[in-house]
This record gives structure tokens, sequence and C-alpha cells, in this order.
């Protein structure tokens, strides 16, 4: 009876303690995401702020390589996270959020400083809300996640050829799209974080650099999601 109970204690011991690396690893994620979201806003601000910056990037080629530059990112460590060192994926993280502020600094100029603050205070309560429940939720959303995969090459496709059709009616539709696709990946990713640390089996050499593309994915559903809001709900300036 007493060895049934020391490794009853062992047990609970151990998973506590994986419970404890669990939420580390999560607070991790989520403070990489805020702090690329604050390099984000300042940088957009800033750029936003300076004519002569605004000239000196999308008046010349510069303005192609800060667009395409994050997507290029993106891939390149969803392809090489597990092979990179922990250092060149937190350098690459924050090109990245400093790059898509450069890129995200004309919303400063088509929309007003108050409507961006409330769409922003809401797009983070709506990801607050599905990064909770893609947390605490028991049930598996991979078939769910699946679905809205589709749906964003969907967006992404239409988003394309409304570029040369220059459609309001098919923008405002994408942009309804684009709100539903990313509440519902901010919840999916969310679990995938999740699912991440347990494969890894907590390693922590491994898990700091998973948190950081666990924070990058974040940080895409909040940045589109934020985005798609805006154009339904943003007041452009006269």
């Amino acid at each position: 009876m007493n060895n049934v109970n020391n490794k009853a204690v062992r047990y609970a011991g151990v998973e506590q303690n994986y419970d404890y690396g669990l939420r580390a690893y999560l607070v991790g994620v989520f403070r990489y995401m805020a702090l690329a979201l604050l390099i984000t806003a300042l940088t957009a601000y800033m750029v936003a702020s300076s004519p002569q910056a605004i000239s000196a990037i999308f008046g010349t080629p510069l303005g192609l390589i800060v667009i395409f530059a994050p997507l290029g990112i993106a891939m390149f460590m969803g392809f090489r996270i597990m092979t990179m060192s922990f250092e060149m994926a937190q350098g690459l993280f924050w090109l990245y959020s400093a790059l898509m502020g450069m890129s995200l600094s004309v919303l400063f100029l088509a929309y007003t400083a108050e409507s961006i603050t409330r769409v922003f205070l809401i797009t983070a309560a709506v990801f607050g809300s599905m990064s909770i429940y893609g947390q605490t939720t028991k049930r598996d959303l991979t078939e769910f996640g699946s679905f809205l995969i589709m749906g964003l090459w969907g967006v992404l496709i239409a988003s394309l050829v409304n570029v040369f059709m220059q459609s309001t009616g098919l923008q405002f539709l994408l942009s309804v799209a684009g709100v539903i696709v990313f509440t519902g990946l901010t919840a999916y990713d969310t679990q995938r974080i999740k699912e991440m640390y347990y494969q890894v089996g907590g390693q922590s050499d491994v898990a700091a650099k998973i948190s950081i593309f666990g924070a990058l994915m974040l940080y895409m559903d909040f940045i589109n999601l934020f985005v798609s809001l805006l154009r339904l709900f943003g007041e452009r300036r006269d």
C-alpha cells in the first residue's frame, strides 16, 4: 500500500512539474507576441509620422521589400525553426514585427487614431476570448482548423483577384470572411501551440524556439483579425 501511495505521489509531482512547464511556455509565447505587437505599433506610428520615411519606403522599390519580406521570413521560420538557433529565431521574429510595422504604417494615414484604438481593443477582446477557449477546450479542433485553413486560402486567392478588380463589394465580403477565419484560427492555433509543447516533451531548448514560432502564429492571427475589423469598422480620414 505504501509503495502504491509513493508512486502516486511521484506521478503527481511529475505531472505538476509538467503543467508548470506548460504554463511557463504559454506565458513565454504570449510575452513574445505582445512585445512583437508593441514593436509593430511603435514602428508603424513612427513611419506614419514622418513624410520622409513614407516617401522613402513606399515611393521606391523598398516598398516591395517591406511588403513581401515578412512573408519570406514567416515561411523560412516555418521550415527551419527546428534547425536554426534560438538567437536567430528571436532575431528574425523581431525583424518580422518591425517590417510589419513599416507595412502597416499606411493604416495611420488612412484611418483616424480613435478608430484604430477602438478596433485594436475590440480585436484584443475577441482574440483573448478565443485564445482562452483554445487553451481550455477538450474538443479537438483539428478538423475545424483544416476547414479554416481552406477558408484562409480562399481569402488569399480572392484578395489577389480583387487587386485587379478593385471591387468594394468583394472587399467587404473578404473583410467579413477574414474576421470569421482569423477568429477561428486563433483558437485552433492556440491549441496547436499547446500540443507542440507536448510533442517536444517539454525539452527546454526546443520549447524555447517553438514558443517563438507559436508567438509568430498568434501574431499573424491578431494582425489579420485587426486589419479585417478595421476595414469593416474603421473611420477613414477625410
